[in-house]
């Protein structure tokens, strides 16, 4: 009985991988291979959202990886590439979309709010500084003893 068991998890672990889908791209040359990889690490995938198109399974996923070693083998610069890609797709499958008026909000809030931060931070010690600085006169000095007096 164990032997059988074994055999039939030994069956459905060699089937289920033959079902897996592995791809496999022919490029004329090995700087087309390393382009390739680069480009689908930066091209996220419309679909996952938070997947580049060399992690993702999605079937868009795999279709935008077709079309990448299409372009790379008619020879398509990588910023042809990228351009096709975003006028079809939108800026959204950039992970480093460019600098535009565009994208500008999303480039330079983080200055701009470290900045922001910054100027607080030493707004709040500058007045802590001189806030410490003061004291209380004669009657100002019986009144909080009185109510130290009184709460005790």
């Amino acid at each position: 009985m164990t032997r059988m068991m074994g055999a039939a998890m030994l069956v459905l672990s060699l089937a289920s991988s033959a079902w897996a889908v592995i791809e496999t791209y022919e490029f004329s040359t090995l700087e087309l291979e390393r382009r390739y990889r680069q480009l689908s690490q930066e091209i996220r995938c419309p679909k996952c959202q938070n997947q580049n198109i060399a992690d993702s399974n999605a079937p868009i996923a795999r279709d935008l990886r077709v079309v990448l070693h299409e372009q790379l083998e008619a020879g398509r610069s990588d910023e042809e590439i990228l351009a096709y890609m975003v006028d079809r797709y939108g800026e959204f499958v950039r992970y480093r979309p460019v600098v535009d008026r565009q994208t500008f909000l999303l480039w330079w809030s983080p200055v701009v709010l470290l900045v922001l931060g910054v100027m607080v931070l030493v707004w709040q010690l500058r007045r802590r500084k001189s806030d410490a600085g003061t004291e209380l006169d004669p009657d100002e000095q019986q009144q909080l003893d009185a109510l130290l007096r009184r709460s005790r």
